[in-house]
């Protein structure tokens, strides 16, 4: 735990903070704090920065309703550079773009492809699920209901098994069809992938905890 005391702030008083979703990783966008916006990040979750221009505390989405709320705050090794991670209520770039980070300036040599992440499809799925879309794979699985979905679960599951001993390629098919259909039932469920990820993670602080123990004993 950082006490705001040990960070390192510039000459102006300001120390740069850089916001990132939470869920996806991707940055949004990058701007500056002082010690009064960045008391008032923390208390409110909000992100507050310092605005150099109009030279005033700025409480990002006060006019646009695009509020960053924040979950975590997390320092650099040097302390200078602050990484906020974030939900953010609409568009973090005030043209409306998801990100301020939109122009190349050294373009990509490969071809660029639309980001993949499981939130993303995660999301593609609840839309699934609420609207269903005729010809959708995925409606047609929420219409069948939960018994048709935990069929599927169990046939992929059979099928990553006997692909695990024959090929590393077949396997990582069948593995991707076992999690597609396990983010399906999550859904049906109204399970959200942070639920699986705040289990997960409950388990490690209690293996860590059990390993420190031993180490004691």
């Amino acid at each position: 735990m950082v006490d705001i005391d040990e960070l390192k702030f510039n000459a102006d008083g300001l120390i740069p903070a850089i916001a990132v979703d939470d869920d996806t990783g991707d940055v949004l966008m990058m701007a500056y704090m002082n010690r009064e916006s960045l008391r008032i990040s923390i208390e409110k979750k909000l992100a507050c920065f310092w605005s150099r221009s109009r030279r005033e505390l700025w409480l990002k989405g006060a006019t646009s309703g695009s509020y960053l709320h924040i979950r975590e705050i997390v320092a650099d090794c040097d302390r200078d550079t602050l990484l906020l991670c974030v939900k953010a209520d609409g568009p973090a770039c005030h043209l409306g773009n998801v990100s301020c980070f939109v122009d190349d300036v050294m373009p990509r040599e490969e071809e660029r492809h639309e980001k993949f992440t499981l939130c993303g499809l995660m999301e593609l799925i609840k839309g699934r699920k609420s609207e269903r879309v005729e010809g959708s794979y995925t409606s047609y699985l929420f219409e069948k209901g939960l018994d048709k979905i935990l069929k599927k679960i169990g046939e992929e599951s059979s099928e990553v098994i006997i692909a695990a001993k024959n090929d590393r390629k077949e396997a990582i098919y069948e593995i991707s069809d076992l999690i597609y259909h396990m983010l399906v039932l999550m859904a049906e469920m109204n399970i959200d992938i942070k639920d699986i990820i705040k289990e997960l993670a409950s388990r490690h602080v209690i293996d860590k905890k059990v390993k420190q123990e031993k180490m004691t004993s």
